[in-house]
């Protein structure tokens, strides 16, 4: 199994830019014909929130266009802090999942060789994450329902600390009650987050979580306390891949191409020569 993740599109209506100089919908283009020129296609691709920069009917509009003409394969949707989850419910409809659950947009993908449970961890009006005792009985009950199968929950802010202080004071709130519903259900190997656009790794119970870059800009490693900034370092996305024996193997992949590539051509006096 492929499983592309993208994340933090912060898509604008059509020619507006983000933070005033971000051409956001350039880059998120410029992403998805990255994933769509892969020599080996995914099976899916999820995006794990922050697909708009405001929730604005018009930023889901022309997303769902971009994903229209680009995309051929599943797409897979959370929101993020910067969505507005009545305008996503309405505009990314055709989306499947989209609407399964009346409140929140959580669902599971069950026809992967992976599950997935795609989970909502958004405040309304606030930018950090937090799950409410319905959602976290949703989570326990979701899990509860298929604990052979192994699973990927996907969500848009980290349950962890990451170092970067301004970010973790929007990670999701109650990561702890969150750890402890996963610890309960060993089939859930991997969570894959969004939100602190750069890439991390950490443990959350006894599952691996990462964090994808953005296809769009990064957040500065800084580990003050200084007030957060972004900059244009190199854009990204995870690739997932399900290996017999192997788990769940990732790869972070960068959106622009370079040159390359180029043989491997040994010097003859290379020690590890055969």
């Amino acid at each position: 199994m492929i499983l592309v993740q993208l994340t933090d599109l912060h898509v604008r209506p059509h020619g507006l830019a983000a933070y005033r100089t971000l051409e956001t919908n350039m880059l998120t283009e410029r992403a998805l014909r990255a994933v769509r020129a892969m020599r080996h296609q995914p099976d899916a691709i999820v995006i794990s929130g922050d697909l708009t920069d405001n929730g604005l009917e018009a930023e889901y509009t022309e997303l769902a266009d971009m994903l229209g003409r680009i995309i051929s394969v599943p797409v897979y949707l959370i929101p993020g802090n910067h969505d507005r989850r009545e305008n996503l419910k309405l505009h990314m409809a055709l989306f499947p999942g989209v609407n399964d659950h009346d409140d929140f947009v959580q669902y599971t993908v069950e026809n992967l060789p992976v599950r997935l449970v795609m989970l909502d961890t958004v405040v309304p009006g606030a930018g950090h994450g937090q799950l409410c005792p319905a959602r976290l009985e949703w989570l326990e009950t979701t899990l509860a329902a298929e604990r052979e199968k192994p699973t990927i929950v996907v969500m848009h802010h980290p349950p962890f600390d990451c170092g970067i202080r301004h970010m973790d004071r929007i990670k999701l709130r109650n990561a702890d009650e969150f750890a402890a519903v996963i610890a309960r259900h060993p089939q859930v190997k991997r969570i894959l987050c969004g939100h602190n656009h750069r890439p991390v790794t950490a443990q959350v119970a006894h599952a691996i979580a990462s964090i994808a870059p953005s296809v769009a800009a990064q957040v500065e490693f800084d580990l003050s306390d200084d007030p957060g900034q972004w900059n244009l370092e190199p854009a990204g996305y995870d690739v997932h891949l399900a290996i017999e024996g192997a788990g769940i193997v990732s790869h972070t992949v960068y959106v622009e191409t370079y040159p390359g590539p180029y043989p491997f051509l040994s010097d003859p006096d290379y020690p590890g020569r055969s």
